[in-house]
Order: C-alpha cells, then structure tokens, then sequence
C-alpha cells in the first residue's frame, strides 16, 4: 500500500490537458450532468452566492457558461466579475476547483450556443425574467405561449440580456480521493508577466 499511496496521479504539466482527460472520463461515468458546475459569486457586500451551471464550453482561454443576465447571477457578475468554479465527479472521486476572472462572449458565439438549444429552452429563455418574484406557475407558462405564438413562423431571436461569459483561470486545482483520506492535491497558478499579461503555470502539490 506504501508504494502505492506514494505513486503521485495529479502530476505538474498542462493543467487543461489533465483537465480534459478527467472530463472525458467523467462523460463517460458519471450518470447525470458531467458538466455540471457549481458557480460561486459576491454580492457588492461581498456576500456569497452559488448554484450549479452548466460547462458548455472550454479551452485554454477558459470556461464558457450561460446565463440570463437579469438574474441574481447575471447581477452579481456585473457587480463583481471574480468567480469560482467547482466541478465534483462523485462516481470518480474527484474535484476540480478554478478561480478565475469573467469575460463576456463575442454576441456570435452567443447566438450560435442559443440557437444549438432546443426551441423550447430558448422559448423559456425568452418567458423567464430570471430569478424576478413570480406569483403563479400559471403566469410564467402563459408568458411561454405568448413567446411561442410571437415566434411561431420564424426564428426566436435570442433576448439581448441573455448570454455567455468565459472564466479566463488564474489558478485550478486538482482533488484526488485516496483511503484513508490521504488525498492527493495539486494547485496549478498561472504566473503574470512583467506587462501584466498571463504567463505559464506553475503548480504544488498540497496537504491534504
């Protein structure tokens, strides 16, 4: 067991590389929703705030999601654009945590994700004023087909608050469970330049 809880499997590289292979493995295992993540932001008081997104995209420019931006997200992230990111991949036993700093999305890349949807979720898109009080379920379906009927000889125009933002990563860490909680940690930080511009990443392992 000795040699074995020594053996390190987060090694120092190419952290989107090592990214994109735990991905991978997590598309195929895990049995709902592998890009799932968990998004954190502030308030401008600096309160906390976190619920699952979805990852629809990434590279190493960063990690794309969307969102409405009237909602309490959507908010947030215009008060302050200094997010975190946590990916769990229980049926793996791992997590990823990533911090980073939000970009918007070119308005192309925006209307290509929005029209890849199913017409009905972008219908919804379009009826949902996101996370505003709502006094009936009733009300909000009456709004889908006043959306629908609006919309029903042509395309549904993607609503202009509604769109993508990239987390563009300062540092990401790799969790790997091992027995007996001697876990393996590795923290990835991407070094900045003399210009102020992002370097390459340097990284350490961590206690667990």
């Amino acid at each position: 067991m000795e040699a074995e809880q020594a053996r390190e499997v987060i090694p120092h590289g190419d952290p989107f590389a090592l990214f994109t292979a735990w991905y991978d493995e997590a598309r195929e295992t895990e049995p709902n929703d592998s890009n799932a993540m968990a998004l954190a932001t502030a308030t401008p008081e600096g309160l906390p705030s976190v619920r699952m997104v979805l990852l629809k995209g990434y590279g190493p420019d960063g990690f794309v999601f969307y969102t409405n931006g009237h909602s309490r997200k959507g908010q947030e992230i215009a008060a302050n654009p200094n997010v975190a990111l946590l990916f769990h991949w229980k049926s793996l036993r791992r997590q990823i945590r990533i911090e980073g700093r939000l970009q918007p999305v070119s308005d192309a890349e925006a209307d290509a994700y929005f029209h890849s949807r199913a017409r009905d979720s972008q219908l919804g898109a379009v009826a949902s004023d996101q996370s505003a009080p709502l006094d009936s379920r009733e009300t909000f379906l009456a709004r889908y087909e006043a959306a629908r009927d609006r919309f029903a000889h042509g395309e549904v125009d993607r609503p202009p608050h509604w769109g993508g933002f990239r987390v563009v990563p300062s540092a990401i860490e790799f969790w790997h469970d091992r027995p007996y909680r001697l876990h393996e940690r590795r923290r990835f930080v991407r070094d900045v330049t003399s210009h102020g511009h992002a370097g390459a990443w340097s990284s350490t392992l961590l206690y667990p």
